[in-house]
This record gives structure tokens, sequence and C-alpha cells, in this order.
């Protein structure tokens, strides 16, 4: 090995061309967060590395560490995610959770939470038992928690009581009970998704997946969830056109 060379643990994120035969690719990282690193000869048939340079891809890369840019040189992949490709619908919901990771995680930072999220989601994609958009709302409302911006949904943000809280204003970020409510824009949400909402919050990600949700709270939690992306991450998620065809009638 190289002085130069390091291994770290990670998935990649995004793949472009570059060139004739390289790529460039962008991969979450574990121990130094996301990065970008070229992939030479990645696009020629007979290279080592053509599997590698794909989206979806987890395990350990090693790279050459240049004064201004990467260089992966080989990796040790654990898991391709083969089945989450091949179902079309699976892997639209799958490239949504890598361009959202892509846009929330940060160079030079320790992303083991956040990658760990994400693996788990992408198993969670590929398992029969769990509905696609409860593992989009799930990891939405994870991966905003993880990066600073969750909701408060223990307390009234005013009274700070903790019975009666089933007013959540989107503006004001969190949950309200009703003496508090008046005057404000909220939507009135059951005990039932309050509840998931703090589960996902609080447990770690190893727990997340455990659970499962009726139609009716579900159509609440992924209503919030988008209301809130919408309202205070402003950004417009390519693959999040392609899957989010629903037509919400919530009303608070």
């Amino acid at each position: 090995m190289q002085t130069n060379n390091i291994v770290l643990t990670g998935m990649v994120l995004s793949a472009m061309p570059v060139g004739d035969y390289d790529k460039r690719v962008t991969i979450l990282t574990k121990e130094r967060g996301k990065i970008t690193a070229f992939v030479r000869g990645a696009r020629r048939p007979n290279s080592q590395l053509v599997a590698v340079a794909n989206p979806f891809c987890f395990g350990e890369f090693e790279l050459y560490e240049g004064r201004n840019a990467y260089t992966l040189s080989k990796a040790n992949v654990k898991n391709y995610f083969r089945e989450l490709t091949l179902d079309v619908s699976s892997a639209y919901f799958g490239f949504y959770f890598l361009e959202f990771a892509n846009y929330f995680c940060q160079e030079n930072t320790e992303e083991k939470e956040f990658l760990k999220l994400l693996y788990q989601s992408l198993r969670a994609l590929e398992s029969p038992h769990f509905d696609n958009n409860l593992v989009k709302a799930v990891y939405e409302l994870k991966a905003i928690t993880l990066a600073g911006i969750a909701p408060s949904m223990f307390s009234c943000m005013r009274c700070h009581k903790t019975e009666n809280l089933n007013y959540f204003s989107i503006e004001r970020s969190g949950i309200f009970c009703g003496n508090c409510k008046k005057e404000l824009k909220t939507y009135k949400i059951s005990d039932a998704t309050r509840y998931t909402m703090q589960f996902v919050i609080s447990q770690s990600v190893e727990k997340l997946y455990t659970f499962k949700l009726s139609d009716e709270i579900l159509d609440e939690l992924r209503y919030i969830m988008k209301k809130f992306i919408e309202y205070h991450i402003q950004h417009k998620f390519k693959s999040l056109e392609i899957i989010e065809q629903d037509v919400y009638n919530y009303k608070g």
C-alpha cells in the first residue's frame, strides 16, 4: 500500500462519466463524510472497477489521497443491493435516499450514523415486509434528526405540557397542545402519528424498522413529512418527482 493510501468504509451515492473511460464518484464514508473520487478506467469493459463505480455499492474503498482529489484504486465490496436495483419502484426510492444523503452530508465530518441509516433503509426497501412509503417517511425523519433539524415532538412548544399534543405546526417545527394552538396554522394529528415520530426521533438506527402502521397513520405521517421538507428544506430532489405521485387530501 502506498504511503498516501487510505481505506474508508462507505457507499457510492452518485457516479458520472469523465472523459472517455473514467468516472467521478461521490462516496459517503464513515470516517470522512462525503468525498469525491476519480475512478480511472472504470468505463472500460475489462476494468476491475466497473461494478464498483456505481450507486448503491457498499464496502471498503482504498483510495490514493492526492493534494486536491482522491483516486480510487481498489475496493472490497460488501453489498451491491442487486435485489433493490432489480425492482424499478424500490430503486427509485433508493435513488431518492442517496440524493437525500448527498444533500445533507458534508465533507470531513464523521457520518457513521448517517451511513448506517442509509444502509439499513436500503435493506428495508429490499424487504417484502415493509411498505416503501413507510421506509421513506422513517428515513426522512431520522435523516433530518441526524442533521439537527428535527421537529420538537415531546412537549408543547408554548406551555411545555406533555398532554393533549395533537396539533403540529410546520412553520414552528413542532407540536402544540389544544390550548396553545390558537392563532397558529396547525395540522391535527393523531396520538399514534405523534408516538411514531417520537419513536423515530429518539430511537437508535438499528431499532427503526421494527414496526408497521395502518394506512391512515401512514398517510398522516407521509403528509407531515412532505409538508415539513417542502417548507424547511426547499430543495428539489429530482428522484422525488418520480416517486411522489399521490394526491394528498388530508385536512388539518
